[in-house]
């Protein structure tokens, strides 16, 4: 059974908690690994991964975390700077 991301990410408010999440982040992505059989390139994999590759999980982090800071700075995660990191993380697993 996977790790709620979204739930774990609410919690992230230091650095102890920002690796706990990566380190989650890393685990889902391993689990996707596994249980993904598809070879297509195209669609999400069985646990939302879009990206498979770390320069397409990097490039889609990039890009959602400069068009989200641009486009709703009034929503962003204000001095908590080490949940926006981890948001910025997640967004790698399904922005395209």
């Amino acid at each position: 059974m996977p790790v709620d991301l979204d739930e774990l990410l609410e919690r992230v408010h230091d650095e102890q908690s920002f690796i706990v999440f990566i380190e989650a982040l890393g685990t889902d992505f391993a689990s996707e690994r596994v249980l993904t059989t598809s070879s297509s390139p195209c669609g999400a994999g069985t646990y939302g991964w879009e990206n498979a590759t770390i320069d397409s999980f990097l490039e889609a982090a990039s890009v959602w975390g400069t068009a989200s800071k641009r486009c709703s700075p009034s929503s962003l995660v204000g001095s908590n700077t080490w949940q926006r990191c981890a948001a910025i993380l997640l967004a790698g697993k399904f922005y395209e």
